[in-house]
């Protein structure tokens, strides 16, 4: 891509090489995200200013509305173009949508616990899919922040230099990972032991994180007494990742990361089975909660007719 066509700086390209994520500030209007945010309380019949009537410490809203990242967001989705290696790249289309990961008060009963090895929770996202080192499913992940969060707010905990191990047991593991049953399983405590770089995602409503898709990362506690709105959709790639191009300069900075965690220039990788869409369980429960708030807003519209 041309240098004047670009919205990353050098300085956050290497630090996507080198830590895995570039931080993204005012990429869609904080109003934007307080009116969806707003919604959210009405689409799941709780009140904002009652913390009494937040069921749940923490829950993950199914997705009711999507909106195209180049219209909503367009320097995010110049950004990904760049760390992807063009637009041509992306699977669409790209989305992002409004179905929340809120944190009310998750983890509040206890004291904070900086982000560390030892942290819970650790993972890498998919699971809804068989994970090869070129898996395509994930070029890209995000982390999209519809309020502020402040230190001790629920920031989503992320382990910088977690691309290397991720990439090095993917490599290992032709045959493919999984979280179903029936399949290899991701071991992350050997990986987490390889790492010394962590950190607790913090910022403003409208910023957007993208991160490389082997990085770990970790819910945390919210200590804040304030909701912590977040998504964390994943961008998809036409093709599976190539770490064997024939010209060096057509790597992504996606697949130079991985390269440079392999400790390779190039890789031949070949996946040893068939690529495999899994259905799980987190989709049929999102499924029957979108019902629900379906069924809920059409009688909150009903009662509020004259």
């Amino acid at each position: 891509m041309p240098t004047d066509e670009r919205v990353l700086t050098e300085a956050q390209r290497e630090q996507f090489l080198t830590r895995g994520h570039v931080v993204l500030h005012d990429c869609f209007p904080r109003e934007v995200a307080q009116e969806m945010t707003a919604q959210a309380f009405v689409r799941l019949g709780y009140d904002p200013d009652d913390p009494a009537t937040w069921e749940k410490s923490r829950i993950h809203m199914p997705t009711a509305n999507r909106y195209p990242l180049q219209e909503f967001a367009p320097k995010a989705w110049q950004a990904a173009c760049e760390l992807l290696g063009g637009a041509e790249r992306l699977k669409q289309p790209v989305n992002i949508g409004d179905g929340f990961i809120i944190n009310f008060r998750d983890g509040q009963d206890k004291p904070w616990q900086p982000p560390s090895a030892q942290s819970p929770g650790w993972h890498k996202d998919g699971d809804w899919f068989l994970h090869f080192l070129d898996s395509p499913e994930q070029g890209l992940l995000t982390l999209i922040l519809w309020s502020d969060i402040e230190p001790q707010g629920g920031g989503t905990f992320v382990a910088c230099d977690s691309v290397g191990p991720v990439a090095r047991f993917l490599a290992a593991h032709p045959e493919g990972v999984a979280y179903a049953e029936g399949y290899t399983r991701f071991d992350f405590v050997p990986m987490l032991a390889e790492c010394h770089d962590f950190i607790e995602c913090t910022g403003r409503a409208g910023d957007i994180v993208l991160l490389h898709p082997f990085m770990l990362h970790a819910s945390s506690q919210n200590l804040s007494g304030t909701p912590r709105f977040l998504t964390n959709p994943c961008f998809s790639l036409q093709e599976p990742m190539n770490f064997n191009r024939a010209n060096p300069d057509d790597f992504s900075l996606v697949e130079q990361a991985a390269l440079r965690g392999l400790g390779v220039e190039r890789l031949d990788f070949q996946p040893a089975v068939s690529r495999e869409r899994i259905v799980p369980e987190r989709e049929r429960i999102q499924a029957r909660m979108l019902e629900e708030e379906k069924a809920r807003l059409a009688a909150l519209s009903g009662a509020t007719r004259p």
